[in-house]
């Protein structure tokens, strides 16, 4: 069983997709984390995130791997848990750009499938289910508005969580911020020439802006049981 989950930043893929694998006994591949590592490696090093083929060495030779807490999965580089490291403004503020070179996806789509070889597996990000696993057994294209995914982004810089408390408040000011650079991220990731962001024709749509994280979790485990009977 391979479940893909793809869509925007801060629809809600991760923590959806957090929950159906606890559910389903499914193995959780971040596949957003593992660009973002790439983009923390450029930027520790001082590489020009601009310079494809300077970052599409680094996201060759770079060794990303997943671990596992009690909190939760771990993200590590080079054996080095970046679980945290890879969540910051910095990060998102490169993270398209790198993930939009060409060399750089090739590498991560190895990876990827390398790791989902052995099945069950649940995979999130941007090009799941049109390039990564295109016969994955379920896919699911997750979006929201672009202000109910700012608003959310916000609350996590912030430690919040909006999936579990609708009624968080945020600093108005880095919710204006999220939202611009959500929306020029939005524009990168749709328009790069490599592996843009779209639906798989066969993806079942969810809107997520006005549901709770356990309402989008019911109707993708819906679809694992209906292909499963």
């Amino acid at each position: 069983m391979i479940v893909a989950i793809d869509g925007p930043a801060a629809s809600g893929k991760s923590s959806v997709a957090r929950a159906v694998a606890a559910r389903r006994q499914l193995t959780l591949l971040d596949t957003g984390a593992m660009y973002r590592a790439v983009t923390l490696d450029c930027l520790e090093n001082n590489v020009d995130c601009s310079d494809e083929a300077a970052v599409t060495e680094i996201a060759k030779r770079a060794h990303i791997s997943f671990g596992a807490t009690d909190a939760g999965q771990t993200v590590l580089l080079d054996g080095r848990d970046v679980t945290g490291d890879i969540r910051t403004p910095q990060v998102d503020e490169h993270v398209s750009a790198v993930s939009a070179i060409p060399g750089v996806r090739r590498a991560m789509v190895a990876l990827q499938r390398q790791l989902g070889a052995n099945g069950d597996v649940i995979a999130e990000g941007r090009d799941v289910g049109t390039v990564v696993f295109p016969h994955a057994d379920v896919k699911v294209f997750l979006t929201a508005d672009p202000k109910a995914r700012a608003h959310r982004r916000a609350a996590q810089r912030q430690g919040k969580d909006v999936a579990t408390d609708r009624s968080v408040q945020v600093d108005v000011k880095t919710e204006r911020s999220v939202l611009a650079d959500l929306i020029r991220r939005d524009r990168l990731d749709s328009t790069r020439e490599e592996s843009p962001l779209r639906p798989a024709l066969d993806a079942r749509h969810i809107d997520s802006s006005d549901l709770r994280l356990d309402e989008v979790v019911t109707q993708v485990l819906a679809a694992i049981d209906e292909v499963r009977r």
